[in-house]
């Protein structure tokens, strides 16, 4: 097969992986061809993955659910590479059927007369509709038919056949991107065939549909809104070729983006720098100057002008800009800061930066861009303990474990690690005292320590404070040295673990017992493990799904 379950592990990650596992019951429908498997994967939805792996870069996967979509080897395709694995004395001979079939159907298309392809591709064309409509595009475009192209394509784009009640639902979306993806190859070919210039106008048609449509299409995976980008580009290709009149152009540019009732896609009036030329580009900051009169708010006239004034290179007047709304979280005083730098003006890059800082000081969520930003500076100019300082005050106003590493990497830079833990420490102690309690509810305190390493003080520290997270990350962190005192945590959150019930839950009972085994190997008493565990197997055996769990653990 060509990989390993190391292999989907690296193209995974360990949190996506270890998600997987707990997947294996929900593949269904799994479907081998010669170098690929094909499944489909019970989730929150139903989703379709894809397997790769007859090349010589070894194993892919594709999913289509939101985070696969990002090109990301998602859980899903974990756990149908497992069930590849699982399967893998069956899986050459499914793949030599595959390919037995594969040979087949090639043998049989090339023994056909012309009559019978052209039968056989009138029947397929009877009973689906894409690809009738995909063959109407291409036979309008080999023939020149400008008039019969634009048609297929308007009626590529038209979604009321997807629609339910005027509604494009996520269960049709992908089909309405599929053809909206059709559209585009096919401007995209026009363009390349001579017809730049229809190009143009019919693909800002198409993109007004979609803007139109956008609002009524359940587009939770993006795929309509990829399609659409497509017709973008094939717009830009065609402007590029066509080179229309830059003020027509200018005005149609502004109006698409200063329309902010859709965001099917995102027009950048840069990309169209070269058409639109010196009286292009000034057609569109007036529109946007006028746009910005009539309401200073509007984040699309803003953007407009933003993008516009980065065109000319003018960084006093993207200043300017921005100056005029701050964001409390120092975003925009970061913006501003990145404008200064690329223009070269360092110095006032920094006091924009520092200034973000003293404006956002009693944020508790400022920017953290903004801080690195500012921190970053300082090192470079070998002012460490202003880096310490920045650090600090950020800790005391955030009180969060990333702070207080922050923290800690920058003292240690600065040498002077001891004195501002012990005064972190106690800021933390008092917080405990109050009952103030850290992102999952026990003390930020142990976290703290337990992030240090400092066992010794984290266990004392942990004693009637520490929630069930913390105690154990402390147990994880004891085994070796003090597995007694772990192994004390690892029963007791078994014993709380018992009732949840999924996947979910089961994996992580499995985890906690699989501790409480090293910790018992490590006190020499296995068999009051072995014990343990046949109890609590007996009492929990209706659990089919929890004593599959276990046995893949060797519990």
């Amino acid at each position: 097969m060509g990989f390993v379950e190391d292999d989907l592990r690296a193209l995974a990650g360990a949190r996506s992986f270890e998600r997987g596992l707990g997947y294996l019951d929900a593949v269904n429908g799994l479907e081998v061809g010669e170098s690929s498997v094909t499944a489909v994967v019970h989730g929150t939805d139903v989703y379709e993955v894809e397997l790769n792996f007859g090349g010589d870069e070894g194993i892919s996967g594709w999913c289509d659910c939101p985070y696969g979509q990002e090109s990301n080897f998602c859980k899903h395709c974990v756990a149908v590479g497992l069930t590849v694995l699982q399967r893998a004395t069956v899986i050459p001979s499914q793949r030599a059927e595959a390919r037995a079939r594969a040979s087949g159907l090639e043998a049989w298309l090339s023994a056909l007369s012309r009559d019978e392809l052209l039968a056989l591709v009138r029947e397929q064309v009877a009973e689906d509709r894409e690809l009738r409509r995909r063959l109407e595009l291409r036979a309008a475009a080999a023939r020149s038919d400008f008039g019969a192209v634009r048609g297929r394509i308007i009626a590529l784009i038209d979604p009321r056949p997807f629609a339910r009640y005027g509604y494009v639902g996520y269960a049709d979306a992908a089909g309405y991107g599929r053809q909206v993806d059709e559209a585009a190859a096919a401007l995209r070919a026009l363009t390349s065939d001579g017809q730049a210039a229809q190009v143009v106008g019919l693909a800002e048609e198409a993109l007004r549909v979609l803007g139109e449509a956008y609002g009524e299409t359940d587009d939770s995976d993006g795929v309509v809104g990829q399609a659409a980008a497509a017709v973008a580009e094939a717009h830009l290709e065609a402007c590029r070729v066509a080179r229309p009149d830059p003020k027509r152009l200018a005005e149609w540019l502004a109006g698409s983006v200063l329309d902010d009732t859709t965001d099917v896609t995102d027009l950048d009036p840069l990309d169209y720098a070269d058409v639109l030329g010196q009286s292009g580009l000034a057609r569109m900051r007036q529109l946007a100057t006028e746009a910005i009169r009539r309401g200073p708010s509007g984040w699309a006239a803003r953007y407009l002008m933003e993008r516009l004034l980065k065109a000319e290179g003018d960084a006093d007047a993207l200043v300017a800009l921005h100056a005029q709304d701050l964001d409390p979280s120092g975003a925009t005083h970061l913006l501003i800061a990145e404008e200064l730098e690329s223009a070269g003006r360092s110095d006032e890059a920094l006091a924009w930066a520092e200034r973000g800082l003293r404006d956002c000081a009693a944020e508790t969520h400022i920017d953290g861009r903004l801080v690195d930003h500012v921190c970053a500076r300082y090192a470079k100019a070998g002012r460490a303990d202003d880096v310490v300082a920045v650090r600090r005050d950020r800790f005391r106003v955030e009180r969060s474990l990333a702070a207080y590493r922050q923290l800690r990497s920058a003292a240690r830079a600065a040498d002077c690690w001891e004195a501002e833990r012990a005064a972190a420490l106690a800021t933390l102690e008092e917080d405990a005292r109050r009952a103030r309690g850290g992102r999952h509810g026990g003390p930020l305190l142990i976290d703290a320590l337990l992030d240090d390493g400092d066992l010794d003080a984290a266990w004392p520290t942990a004693a009637g404070r520490a929630d069930d997270r913390q105690w154990e990350q402390l147990a994880d962190l004891s085994r070796q040295t003090r597995p007694a005192e772990a192994l004390g945590v690892y029963l007791r959150l078994v014993d709380r673990s018992k009732e949840p019930t999924g996947d979910r839950a089961y994996e992580h009972l499995a985890r906690l017992l699989m501790g409480a085994r090293e910790c018992h190997r490590a006190l020499g008493t296995e068999e009051a493990f072995t014990a343990h565990l046949a109890g609590l197997r007996a009492e929990l055996k209706r659990r089919r799904k929890l004593m599959s769990i276990l046995d893949r653990h060797g519990l």
